[in-house]
Protein backbone atom coordinates (compact mmCIF):
# COMPACT_ATOMS: atom_id res chain seq x y z
CA UNK A 1 0.00 0.00 0.00
CA UNK A 2 1.38 3.23 -0.80
CA UNK A 3 1.87 6.38 0.98
CA UNK A 4 -1.05 8.17 -1.26
CA UNK A 5 -3.37 5.71 0.42
CA UNK A 6 -2.72 6.44 4.18
CA UNK A 7 -3.07 9.92 3.12
CA UNK A 8 -6.80 10.06 3.17
CA UNK A 9 -6.77 9.00 6.60
CA UNK A 10 -7.71 11.41 9.49
CA UNK A 11 -6.50 10.79 12.97
CA UNK A 12 -7.22 12.44 16.09
CA UNK A 13 -4.44 12.85 18.89
CA UNK A 14 -5.17 13.40 22.50
CA UNK A 15 -2.83 14.15 24.52
CA UNK A 16 -2.17 17.14 27.24
CA UNK A 17 1.59 17.16 26.96
CA UNK A 18 3.28 19.03 24.20
CA UNK A 19 6.29 17.26 24.37
CA UNK A 20 4.21 14.18 23.64
CA UNK A 21 1.66 15.17 21.22
CA UNK A 22 4.41 16.91 19.15
CA UNK A 23 5.84 13.26 18.61
CA UNK A 24 3.30 11.42 18.18
CA UNK A 25 2.03 14.06 15.42
CA UNK A 26 5.26 13.84 13.76
CA UNK A 27 5.30 10.05 13.91
CA UNK A 28 2.00 10.35 12.44
CA UNK A 29 2.54 12.48 9.51
CA UNK A 30 5.37 10.84 8.37
CA UNK A 31 3.13 7.76 8.01
CA UNK A 32 1.46 10.03 5.69
CA UNK A 33 -1.62 10.76 8.04
CA UNK A 34 -3.81 13.60 8.86
CA UNK A 35 -3.25 14.64 12.18
CA UNK A 36 -5.64 16.90 14.22
CA UNK A 37 -3.94 17.58 17.84
CA UNK A 38 -5.51 18.48 21.17
CA UNK A 39 -4.36 18.68 24.22
CA UNK A 40 -7.52 17.79 26.41
CA UNK A 41 -10.16 15.27 26.28
CA UNK A 42 -13.04 18.10 26.34
CA UNK A 43 -11.23 19.62 23.26
CA UNK A 44 -11.43 16.30 21.51
CA UNK A 45 -15.00 15.83 22.12
CA UNK A 46 -15.78 19.33 20.90
CA UNK A 47 -13.49 18.67 18.31
CA UNK A 48 -15.67 14.94 17.13
CA UNK A 49 -18.88 17.05 17.52
CA UNK A 50 -19.82 15.70 20.72
CA UNK A 51 -20.48 18.61 23.96
CA UNK A 52 -20.72 18.02 27.21
CA UNK A 53 -23.38 20.10 29.33
CA UNK A 54 -21.22 22.33 31.18
CA UNK A 55 -23.97 22.34 33.91
CA UNK A 56 -22.45 20.68 37.51
CA UNK A 57 -25.95 19.24 38.99
CA UNK A 58 -26.22 15.63 40.74
CA UNK A 59 -26.96 14.03 37.31
CA UNK A 60 -24.36 13.13 35.60
CA UNK A 61 -23.04 15.50 32.35
CA UNK A 62 -24.85 14.44 29.00
CA UNK A 63 -23.85 15.15 25.84
CA UNK A 64 -25.26 16.40 22.47
CA UNK A 65 -24.66 15.90 19.04
CA UNK A 66 -23.71 19.05 16.98
CA UNK A 67 -24.93 19.04 13.92
CA UNK A 68 -22.50 20.89 11.98
CA UNK A 69 -20.22 18.36 12.46
CA UNK A 70 -18.78 17.13 9.28
CA UNK A 71 -15.01 16.22 9.70
CA UNK A 72 -14.66 12.34 9.40
CA UNK A 73 -12.23 10.89 11.74
CA UNK A 74 -11.28 7.77 11.00
CA UNK A 75 -8.76 6.64 14.56
CA UNK A 76 -8.45 8.29 17.48
CA UNK A 77 -5.27 7.94 20.00
CA UNK A 78 -5.22 9.62 23.52
CA UNK A 79 -3.32 9.54 26.42
CA UNK A 80 -4.31 7.61 29.18
CA UNK A 81 -3.48 10.46 31.91
CA UNK A 82 -4.53 14.02 31.32
CA UNK A 83 -6.58 16.11 33.94
CA UNK A 84 -10.23 16.98 34.22
CA UNK A 85 -10.87 14.23 31.62
CA UNK A 86 -8.87 11.05 31.48
CA UNK A 87 -7.95 8.92 28.29
CA UNK A 88 -10.47 6.03 29.50
CA UNK A 89 -12.92 8.80 30.15
CA UNK A 90 -13.06 9.94 26.60
CA UNK A 91 -12.92 6.34 25.87
CA UNK A 92 -16.08 5.50 27.01
CA UNK A 93 -17.98 8.71 25.90
CA UNK A 94 -16.50 7.98 22.23
CA UNK A 95 -18.26 3.88 22.58
CA UNK A 96 -21.29 5.60 23.96
CA UNK A 97 -21.83 7.37 20.98
CA UNK A 98 -24.11 6.04 18.41
CA UNK A 99 -22.59 8.12 15.98
CA UNK A 100 -18.86 7.82 17.03
CA UNK A 101 -18.87 4.04 18.17
CA UNK A 102 -17.30 2.56 15.10
CA UNK A 103 -13.98 4.75 15.80
CA UNK A 104 -10.99 3.07 16.32
CA UNK A 105 -9.95 3.79 19.51
CA UNK A 106 -5.74 3.84 21.06
CA UNK A 107 -4.70 4.49 24.47
CA UNK A 108 -1.27 5.23 25.07
CA UNK A 109 0.42 5.98 28.77
CA UNK A 110 4.13 5.74 29.97
CA UNK A 111 3.01 3.59 32.83
CA UNK A 112 2.67 -0.05 32.39
CA UNK A 113 -0.25 -1.07 34.92
CA UNK A 114 -1.81 -4.31 33.26
CA UNK A 115 -5.35 -3.51 35.26
CA UNK A 116 -5.93 -0.24 33.13
CA UNK A 117 -4.50 -1.83 29.66
CA UNK A 118 -7.54 -4.62 30.38
CA UNK A 119 -9.61 -2.31 31.49
CA UNK A 120 -9.53 -0.19 28.41
CA UNK A 121 -9.31 -3.07 26.00
CA UNK A 122 -11.90 -4.90 27.52
CA UNK A 123 -14.28 -1.50 27.28
CA UNK A 124 -13.35 -0.70 23.58
CA UNK A 125 -10.03 0.34 22.70
CA UNK A 126 -8.56 -1.11 19.80
CA UNK A 127 -4.76 -0.57 21.01
CA UNK A 128 -2.55 0.08 24.29
CA UNK A 129 0.73 1.92 23.35
CA UNK A 130 3.39 2.27 25.97
CA UNK A 131 4.92 5.29 25.85
CA UNK A 132 7.29 7.01 24.30
CA UNK A 133 4.82 5.77 21.00
CA UNK A 134 7.57 4.32 18.27
CA UNK A 135 7.41 3.92 14.67
CA UNK A 136 6.56 0.49 14.95
CA UNK A 137 3.44 1.09 16.93
CA UNK A 138 2.43 3.82 14.54
CA UNK A 139 2.21 0.86 11.64
CA UNK A 140 0.12 -1.27 13.83
CA UNK A 141 -2.44 1.34 13.44
CA UNK A 142 -3.22 0.51 9.84
CA UNK A 143 -5.38 -2.52 10.22
CA UNK A 144 -7.33 -0.71 12.95
CA UNK A 145 -7.59 2.31 10.01
CA UNK A 146 -8.73 -0.76 6.72
CA UNK A 147 -11.46 -2.24 9.39
CA UNK A 148 -13.02 1.17 9.97
CA UNK A 149 -12.24 1.90 6.00
CA UNK A 150 -13.96 -1.18 5.19
CA UNK A 151 -16.92 -1.03 7.87
CA UNK A 152 -17.88 2.67 5.86
CA UNK A 153 -17.62 1.59 2.48
CA UNK A 154 -19.99 -1.40 3.95
CA UNK A 155 -22.50 0.64 5.11
CA UNK A 156 -22.57 3.08 2.08
CA UNK A 157 -23.11 0.00 -0.24
CA UNK A 158 -25.79 -0.55 1.65
CA UNK A 159 -27.77 3.00 1.96
CA UNK A 160 -26.91 2.81 -1.84
CA UNK A 161 -29.01 -0.50 -2.49
CA UNK A 162 -31.50 0.65 -0.08
CA UNK A 163 -32.10 3.53 -1.81
CA UNK A 164 -32.22 1.92 -5.15
CA UNK A 165 -34.37 -0.55 -4.05
CA UNK A 166 -37.14 2.79 -2.34
CA UNK A 167 -36.37 4.09 -6.05
CA UNK A 168 -37.15 0.96 -7.70
CA UNK A 169 -40.24 0.56 -5.66
CA UNK A 170 -41.51 4.00 -6.33
CA UNK A 171 -41.77 3.56 -9.70
CA UNK A 172 -42.54 -0.16 -10.35
CA UNK A 173 -45.63 -0.91 -12.46
CA UNK A 174 -46.87 -2.78 -9.92
CA UNK A 175 -47.38 -0.04 -7.38
CA UNK A 176 -50.16 1.32 -10.18
CA UNK A 177 -51.42 -1.70 -10.89
CA UNK A 178 -55.46 -2.90 -9.59
CA UNK A 179 -55.04 -6.71 -7.84
CA UNK A 180 -57.19 -8.93 -9.38
CA UNK A 181 -58.56 -11.92 -7.26
CA UNK A 182 -57.89 -15.07 -9.25
CA UNK A 183 -61.09 -16.31 -10.94
CA UNK A 184 -62.11 -19.86 -10.34
CA UNK A 185 -62.54 -21.80 -14.20
CA UNK A 186 -65.59 -23.61 -13.86
CA UNK A 187 -65.66 -27.04 -16.45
Amino acid sequence: MGMAAEAQFHVLAVDDSLIDRMLIERLLKTSSFHVTAVDSGSKALRFLGLVEDEKRTEEPPTIALQANQDVEVNLIITDYCMPEMTGYDLLRKIKESKSLKDIPVVIMSSENVPSRINRCLEDGADEFFLKPVQQSDVNRLRPHLMKSKVKDEEEEQINNKRKETEEEEEHSPDKTRTKMEPQKVVN
